[in-house]
């Protein structure tokens, strides 16, 4: 039996897929799905050690109490379907070695299927995002509430994710020049890149730039829950936006950072920019997104193309 699964399930977990996971084509993962899969197994054994089950003996009781949890009733079906996958995997390898007797992910995979159609991306609609521009605007003095209002108003006044607000640093931000900006350092396929600040976000995010320049915190990221300067969590950020959209009275199914990425995109096109323009300003490698973004706005449309005509200039 390999007694690291359960002394260390996150090391052991972390070591298995650099070492031997793979798709089902037998393929090595990607680095980025590689890292999706972690942060998707940290957070089911975080469920697990709140019920007091261990990786283990966890059981299908556990399985639907994981779909019932807060984050779970948000999880569309495709986002069940990976986990499910991901714990099937993971189940038939632990009875492979010998840590499990039985694999209680595998009668989940026939109740789970991938949808036939992406679901429509959520995002805030105009009067919500207009609440949601003026909520950023009146800041606490507190460092937590201005640091947590700069963040929000960091994803919906520049569309980043949640991934690239985790590695921006201070030098990143340049609220004071003409216009305000922010750089988007290259990762993964995704080139560096700079995006004009929106309006409403330039207030809070100079006068967050100014008070974490004065704060004892080491490193230097733009964002940080702790002294030591590690980057702040997805969880972490979810929480901080879904804090900020209930303060506004949205009640959508998905009150994270993609929605407020979604509602930035949006605004773009509602604002006249074409499809080009929009895809630059997200850093996205393909259409795929604004396609579907764009299908919010015309319907009988499917693709951006039919966005890509002359246009006027945004006022942002």
């Amino acid at each position: 039996m390999d007694s690291l699964w359960l002394t260390n399930p996150t090391q052991a977990y972390r070591d298995w897929q650099a070492r031997e996971a793979a798709g089902a084509d037998r393929r090595p993962f990607s680095a980025r799905s590689i890292v999706q899969h972690q942060a998707m197994f940290e957070h089911f054994r975080r469920h697990l050690v709140a019920r007091g089950a261990t990786i283990a003996s966890f059981g299908t009781a556990d399985v639907d109490a994981f779909w019932q949890s807060p984050d779970g009733r948000t999880y569309s079906q495709a986002t069940r379907t990976r986990y499910v996958k991901l714990l099937d995997r993971l189940c038939r390898h632990l009875v492979f070695t010998g840590v499990r007797l039985d694999n209680p992910a595998a009668p989940l995979l026939s109740a789970e299927r991938w949808p036939d159609q992406e679901p429509t991306p959520l995002f805030l609609t105009a009067a919500e995002d207009a609440r949601l521009q003026a909520y950023l605007l009146s800041p606490p003095d507190d460092v937590a509430g201005l640091r947590s209002r700069a963040i929000v108003a960091a994803f919906l006044g520049t569309g980043i994710t949640a991934g690239e607000a985790r590695a921006a640093r201070l030098a990143d931000l340049w609220p004071d020049a003409t216009p305000p900006y922010l750089v988007v350092r290259a990762h993964g396929p995704r080139d560096t890149r700079t995006v004009h600040l929106a309006s409403f976000a330039v207030p809070i995010l100079r006068a967050w730039s100014a008070r974490r320049a004065t704060l004892p915190i080491d490193g230097d990221l733009l964002f940080t829950l702790t002294p030591d300067g590690r980057p702040i969590t997805d969880m972490s950020l979810g929480r901080i936006v879904a804090t900020a959209l209930a303060e506004i009275g949205f009640s959508g199914a998905e009150p994270s950072p993609r929605t407020l990425r979604n509602t930035f995109c949006r605004r773009q096109f509602l604002a006249g920019h074409s499809c080009d323009e929009v895809s630059q300003m997200l850093g996205l490698v393909s259409n795929r997104t604004c396609d579907r973004i764009a299908a919010t706005l015309m319907p009988e449309a499917t693709r951006c193309e039919t966005l890509q005509a002359p246009h006027a200039e945004a006022s942002e």
